[in-house]
């Protein structure tokens, strides 16, 4: 079966560093150090476990002035392992205000990306505030969908502050607001959004340009209720996504294979959604 994961990140040192203060966090997060491998070996990572991923880039440098995992940086190395990699989701730090529509603009144009991505709770915004509107009408406005983390992360998780990041930044709400005032937005929410899943799941429900992918969590862990809407309500709204490099990528297909599920809502989880939705 075709297995697309939405979510990966390129795994690399320059992503890593992109991360800027967040990445000592997210080691300790994960219980693991969090330090970039060789591309070559990532690629070769993705393929052992038959999987087709979409890179995504990385920008948060006005908030920590690290360099970031540029859209083109992400392009090319699409373009270096097309058989690995279907496309990009760029990213845009939206507080950099006019240069974040330009880059935006230029990655549509240039860099070919699929759509962009955002990480409120890193970023340190809301994706309904009133001041990033133009943002998200321009995207629209290129017909490019994006995709937006929701629920707690362990980006800060147990350090005193949480390194300044706040969790109701990456409420369902924010993207329900959106949603409504952005109806030919194309909206895939990224992660089960723990602790607010039944309010992710009813913006899902509500919604018809929201979609949501299930990357970032352990597939065991999924609450009963989910793991009835993923076979029945939602079959048509859910996508597979991994997040790598949080979560090895063994561990995720295995526990996705333990759910139980038919063949049927398998394949739409797996491909057949993202195939639907995105035009992939």
């Amino acid at each position: 079966m075709r297995r697309i994961d939405l979510h990966c990140y390129p795994g690399t040192q320059e992503w890593v560093d992109s991360q800027g203060p967040f990445a000592e966090a997210l080691a300790t997060y994960w219980k693991k150090p969090w330090v970039g491998r060789a591309e070559d070996d990532v690629v070769s990572d993705i393929r052992a476990h038959g999987l087709e991923a979409v890179l995504v880039a990385f920008d948060i440098e006005s908030l920590t002035g690290a360099k970031p995992f540029t859209n083109t940086q992400a392009a090319e190395m699409q373009a270096r392992h097309p058989e690995t990699f279907l496309g990009v989701w760029g990213a845009v730090d939206p507080l950099k205000g006019e240069e974040a529509l330009t880059e935006a603009e230029r990655a549509a144009r240039e860099d070919r990306v699929l759509g962009f991505h955002f990480h409120p709770i890193m970023g340190h915004f809301s994706v309904d505030d009133p001041a990033l509107r133009p943002l998200f009408e321009c995207i629209r406005d290129l017909q490019l969908p994006v995709m937006i983390d929701v629920g707690m992360t362990g980006m800060g998780a147990g350090i005193p502050g949480g390194l300044g990041a706040k969790l109701v930044h990456a409420h369902p709400i924010a993207v329900d607001n959106l949603a409504a005032e952005l109806p030919d937005l194309t909206i895939i929410a990224a992660h089960p959004g723990y602790p607010w899943v039944d309010e992710m799941t009813a913006v899902a429900l509500h919604k018809g340009n929201v979609f949501w992918e299930m990357s970032g969590w352990a597939p065991k862990y999924f609450p009963p209720s989910l793991k009835s809407d993923i076979r029945g309500r939602l079959k048509d709204k859910i996508m597979f996504g991994t997040d790598h490099p949080s979560i090895p990528f063994e561990r995720v297909l295995r526990e996705w294979d333990e759910l139980g599920y038919t063949e049927d809502v398998l394949s739409r989880v797996f491909h057949r959604n993202a195939e639907n939705v995105l035009g992939i």
